[in-house]
């Protein structure tokens, strides 16, 4: 706080520098639990170009949010519903294709 008030610039920077160094110590667990789902996945045979859009997707989520709250950290909440926006309109667009397979499964189950 004391920071911010008399250094607003390195504030924002410190809040930038803080939010990636606890990224980057968590990367071990993000990875082994991104190989834990990976071999559920994979003994479960479910194809694993679904659970790598899924994941992206999530991935997209993380750093929408993270990108979203530096930037309103900065003051900038314009700039930061934009960001949010353009997240849900990534994941929308990665999701398609499996809204697609879900919707035509569901078709197939329904007798005609």
């Amino acid at each position: 706080m004391i920071i911010k008030e008399q250094k607003p610039n390195f504030a924002f920077l410190l809040v930038l520098f803080t939010g990636c160094a606890i990224f980057l110590f968590l990367i071990d667990k993000i990875y082994e639990i991104i190989s834990m789902i990976e071999r559920i996945a994979t003994n479960a045979k479910v194809n694993l170009v679904y659970v790598e859009t899924i994941l992206k997707i999530i991935g997209i989520a993380y750093i929408a949010e993270f990108a979203s709250q530096v930037t309103k950290d900065a003051g900038q909440g314009a700039i930061a519903s934009k960001i949010e926006l353009g997240g849900k309109i990534l994941i929308l667009t990665m999701a398609i294709p499996i809204l697609t397979v879900l919707i035509e499964t569901i078709i197939k189950l329904i007798p005609s």
